[in-house]
């Protein structure tokens, strides 16, 4: 089966062609980073307006790469949410469209379970079950997944997400948009002996995360050492940064190994944009080895919003015959533990 995925829940436009026998066909992206660099953010209308303009020629781009036509798709997946809902509209629609011209079935899927199943992609997927860590801008969540849409979720934050208190550190910071990258690279250059920041909720039981006062701590730290000006010495940033980062890196990693303990898996998937970072990497495949456990990631590309994950979530419930009925979904909010199986 060959399906098209479309994304566009937020500031990227991703297109894939992923086929159920031969795998991933093709995976084009375009990103708005620049456009919203300026606004230190995601400007909503702004996205909308981009993925109008981008989609139709990303969809022509990839079905070039992959040499296939538009009546040799045999499905099409798209991003029903969660996300904002302007973005979402014109993924829904433009899949909606296309596959009534084609008269091919189209559904909607979930963006957090692209994102969690994005290692599926991968030569060496995880095998069914897992435990999984979703950490992106949006959400940071552990979840018990024991096959396709069956999902108990385990913990999760209870205020910001730890790529969204990456974002919000960098710009106390002075750092440009997005925040995360920006933050690693400078923690490169901190001293990780100069501060230490509090790993919030670790020292209770439980699986639930908060950033909210990590991000107070920050900013406390950084005025204190503005000059008159208020400015930061170039040091001074790059130690803030290293700060926050190991405290975040320490409070996911002390969460996953709760996880893993509690549950009894011996895989770990991480996924979402976060994902990409080198020291939540390395500290993790140290926790996890010392378990008896392996971790599973998405390569770099897919970590980050991207269409093959899409086409590949798309691809494994059309195949088991969900499809839409000719309304189009658009949802913002959207808890992933409300997924359920494929019925056959």
């Amino acid at each position: 089966m060959r399906v098209l995925g479309i994304e566009t829940s937020c500031d990227e436009t991703g297109v894939a062609l992923y086929d159920t026998d031969r795998g991933l066909l093709a995976d084009v992206l375009y990103s708005q980073i620049a456009m919203h660099g300026e606004y230190g953010g995601v400007v909503p209308e702004l996205a909308s307006r981009d993925h109008t303009r981008k989609l139709l020629p990303l969809i022509q781009e990839a079905l070039d790469a992959a040499r296939l036509a538009r009546d040799e798709l045999d499905g099409i997946a798209y991003t029903a949410g969660p996300g904002l809902v302007g973005a979402l509209m014109v993924g829904a629609s433009t899949a909606h469209g296309l596959a009534r011209a084609l008269n091919i079935p189209v559904l909607g899927v979930h963006h957090m379970e692209g994102h969690l199943l994005a290692p599926m992609l991968e030569d060496e997927p995880p095998a069914f079950p897992f435990v999984a860590l979703l950490v992106s801008g949006g959400h940071t969540q552990l979840v018990e997944v024991g096959g396709l849409g069956r999902y108990r979720l385990l913990g999760e934050s209870v205020d910001d997400a730890a790529g969204e208190a990456f974002d919000k550190a960098a710009k106390m910071l002075g750092l440009a948009y997005p925040g995360g990258p920006q933050v690693a690279r400078l923690a490169e250059r901190g001293d990780p002996r100069r501060f230490r920041f509090p790993r919030p909720m670790t020292d209770r039981p439980g699986l639930d995360f908060s950033f909210s006062g990590l991000k107070t701590h920050t900013l406390t730290a950084a005025n204190k050492l503005r000059d008159e000006a208020g400015e930061l010495i170039d040091q001074d940033r790059a130690d803030i940064a290293r700060a926050f980062e190991e405290a975040v890196v320490d409070t996911l990693v002390i969460k996953c190994r709760r996880a893993l303990d509690q549950t009894g898996l011996k895989r770990l998937v991480v996924a979402g944009g976060v994902s990409a970072n080198a020291r939540l990497r390395e500290r993790l495949g140290v926790e996890v080895a010392k378990r008896g456990a392996r971790a599973y990631y998405p390569r770099g590309r897919f970590c980050t919003d991207n269409g093959a994950m899409i086409a590949y979530v798309g691809a494994q419930r059309l195949l088991a015959g969900e499809r839409d009925d000719t309304t189009m979904r658009a949802v913002p909010r959207w808890p992933l533990d409300r997924l359920t199986p494929p019925a056959s």
